[in-house]
């Protein structure tokens, strides 16, 4: 027996939209790992010691690094986006 079976469709309503909520959160925690996940990546590649500013090496590599995730975070959006679509038509 489905537990939404003795609910009013006002509360399934609020219920499912809870669960969108609750989804919604979930991605925006994922994606905060994975910046800081990137965010180590990155410092661990580029920066030998810390100053009191970068030189330009460092921010060089740091900014191709960023430029690299964005890329790659855009590809996988896209394509995560054309498998949603082929799959609701």
């Amino acid at each position: 027996m489905d537990s939404f079976d003795n609910l009013s469709a006002s509360e399934k309503a609020e219920a499912s939209e809870l669960q969108k909520m609750i989804a919604i959160e979930q991605q925006k925690a994922q994606f905060q790992a994975q910046v800081h996940s990137f965010t180590d990546v990155c410092w661990d590649k580029c920066v030998d010691s810390p100053g009191s500013k970068l030189d330009y090496r460092t921010e060089t590599c740091l900014q191709n690094c960023v430029e690299r995730f964005i890329d790659t975070t855009l590809t996988i959006t896209n394509r995560f986006t054309q498998m949603v679509q082929k799959g609701t038509h």
